[in-house]
């Protein structure tokens, strides 16, 4: 009996480490306040069970994005990254972006670096049907309405033998994978304070 309650003893003093499960991201909300029937007409949102109407997530800081002392960063208070306020309109191959982004020294810092997708994406407001007047209107300066590049590399099929990594258009918000020899546009990022 003895060992028994030694067994149960040593399993219970375990099961903290076999269950422990990381907490669950706070992912910020989409930004859309709208709703569709099946046809794609706005509808109202009640009870609709739709992103518009749930609006799930972390609400965003209002004002989102700051501006620094330089003003010539932007610094997201929802995600706490800090962006080039205003990127050049040099487009480049996926090579030459990463390398741009990782030599770069702006700000009083030379840590910068090409976003990964996710990064990326969390500048895209679903809300809104073109992302780089958003931006712009939010503080940014020159964000086109055009592809940007990740440093986050495509590795599925469709590629045959061209090397792909993933866009963000910041026309739409919408984000897919092309040849690394295309030219897209940066905007460099950096850990925030």
């Amino acid at each position: 009996m003895r060992n028994l309650h030694l067994i149960l003893a040593l399993a219970t003093s375990l099961l903290p480490f076999a269950t422990a499960q990381a907490a669950p991201a706070d992912l910020p909300k989409t930004g859309q306040t709208t709703c569709a029937d099946t046809a794609g007409t706005v509808i109202a949102c009640a009870q609709t069970g739709q992103d518009g109407d749930l609006k799930a997530g972390v609400a965003w800081p209002n004002p989102r994005f700051t501006l620094d002392s330089t003003g010539n960063c932007m610094t997201d208070k929802l995600t706490n990254l800090m962006w080039i306020r205003s990127p050049d309109s040099t487009a480049r191959t996926w090579q030459q972006a990463l390398d741009f982004a990782n030599n770069l020294e702006l700000c009083g810092s030379a840590d910068w670096r090409m976003p990964n997708v996710n990064e990326l994406e969390s500048l895209v407001n679903i809300g809104v049907a073109n992302q780089a007047s958003f931006l712009n209107s939010q503080g940014f300066s020159g964000v086109q309405a055009d592809s940007y590049w990740s440093s986050s590399i495509f590795t599925g099929p469709g590629g045959g033998s061209a090397p792909l990594a993933w866009v963000a258009t910041m026309a739409s918000g919408g984000l897919g994978p092309v040849p690394r020899s295309t030219s897209g546009f940066v905007l460099p990022v950096r850990a925030g304070q």
